[in-house]
């Protein structure tokens, strides 16, 4: 099993932020911090969207987290 990127004190920094950038109004996403975790996976990784491990969810979902 992969690890989170995150730790408990990093995710308790960026949690705050990306709650505040996120657009009003919308439907919080699921598994937020697994998601944003996946996207720092792969840049530092290098690896294409779809090489994501599973650990991270459907690749699809960080990949259009990512775009947006």
């Amino acid at each position: 099993m992969i690890q989170s990127v995150f730790s408990d004190v990093a995710w308790s920094v960026w949690e705050p932020l990306t709650e505040e950038a996120r657009p009003k109004g919308k439907t919080p996403p699921k598994n937020l911090r697994r998601t944003i975790s996946a996207i720092f996976w792969r840049h530092q990784n290098g690896a294409k969207w779809r090489a994501l491990p599973s650990e991270f969810g459907p690749w699809w979902i960080a990949a259009q987290l990512f775009i947006r």
